[in-house]
């Protein structure tokens, strides 16, 4: 198996936009039946060997989850009681899974309503409604899924050497990325005025954090990409060093932006994502005033 194979948004892209909304009708049930987290921790999805997963989910007097298998492409409902339901992960129409998965909920004894519209997407229409989105093919999809799977273990050795509070490595189904968020320990004061689609961001924004990760482009950059920024962005962002040869800080975005194509390119892609991440990182803790050498841990040497 190629562990960095040819992924490119133009080929992907109306698989991994129908993938999308199915994971935001999945994602939406875990938003309004688990207890609130920091920064919204509690939604979001962890990879697995075989996919991707919700982890538990209460419901009543049940507790359940479901799993996305995308090596055999099914979508798993499992409960405490020993019950489950098996789907077809198949070419469909968004309106036609979120009644087929409905439906199986119900069999199942759950019934939970969710906000039908798309999150974090311009233009959204209902899941109800939707039956533009259709697109699923498998080799596009275990291709995403092996490279999330691949990078999350790059992210948890990111993570290593960081003493302070730091996020696990999660998929969010709304900005369909995968990521890792360090925090400086610093609050910052409450913003209300988020634009109504990013209201969220008001709980997830809300201290000194830098963020590194990877998501398969979008409209407004149509590359796979891994990406670091900070938040607030201090002045001189723009000009820090990012490491390898084919980083830098796109101003569009006001992230730094490390493209996939040229990390498949690299004799040692690995050593190069993490050089990436840990100079980011150091650019712009130093910029933010953070306190990096309080923030660092002693790691034990069997694992250096």
């Amino acid at each position: 198996m190629n562990k960095w194979p040819l992924l490119k948004y133009d080929n992907c892209k109306e698989t991994l936009e129908t993938l999308h909304l199915w994971m935001q009708i999945v994602g939406k049930l875990k938003l309004e039946q688990n207890p609130f987290l920091n920064h919204w921790w509690e939604i979001a999805f962890s990879v697995t060997p075989r996919g991707m997963t919700t982890g538990n989910i209460p419901y009543k007097q049940k507790i359940f989850d479901i799993s996305f298998d995308f090596v055999e492409h099914k979508l798993i409902i499992s409960l405490n009681t020993g019950e489950q339901k098996i789907l077809k992960l198949k070419p469909q129409t968004v309106k036609d899974f979120y009644k087929e998965f409905t439906q199986s909920l119900a069999e199942l004894g759950i019934r939970i309503k969710i906000n039908t519209t798309p999150s974090e997407i311009t233009n959204p229409i209902p899941f109800p409604k939707d039956t533009i989105h259709k697109k699923y093919d498998k080799k596009t999809v275990t291709t995403w899924w092996q490279l999330q799977l691949e990078i999350s273990l790059i992210l948890d050795q990111f993570r290593m050497n960081f003493r302070g509070k730091s996020s696990p490595v999660l998929f969010y189904w709304g900005s369909f990325d995968l990521n890792t968020t360090r925090f400086s320990g610093k609050k910052l004061p409450d913003k209300v005025d988020w634009p109504k689609r990013y209201s969220f961001m008001r709980y997830a924004e809300n201290e000194e954090n830098f963020a590194a990760g990877f998501w398969p482009g979008d409209e407004r950059f149509p590359y796979p990409a891994f990406y670091s920024y900070i938040y607030p962005a201090p002045k001189g962002c723009e000009s820090i060093n990012t490491g390898p040869e084919f980083s830098y800080f796109n101003n569009k975005l006001s992230e730094c932006i490390f493209p996939y194509e040229e990390v498949r390119k690299a004799k040692n892609p690995e050593k190069e994502i993490l050089q990436f991440y840990e100079t980011t990182y150091r650019e712009f803790a130093k910029l933010a005033k953070w306190d990096i050498n309080e923030l660092k841990t002693v790691v034990p040497p069997k694992y250096k």
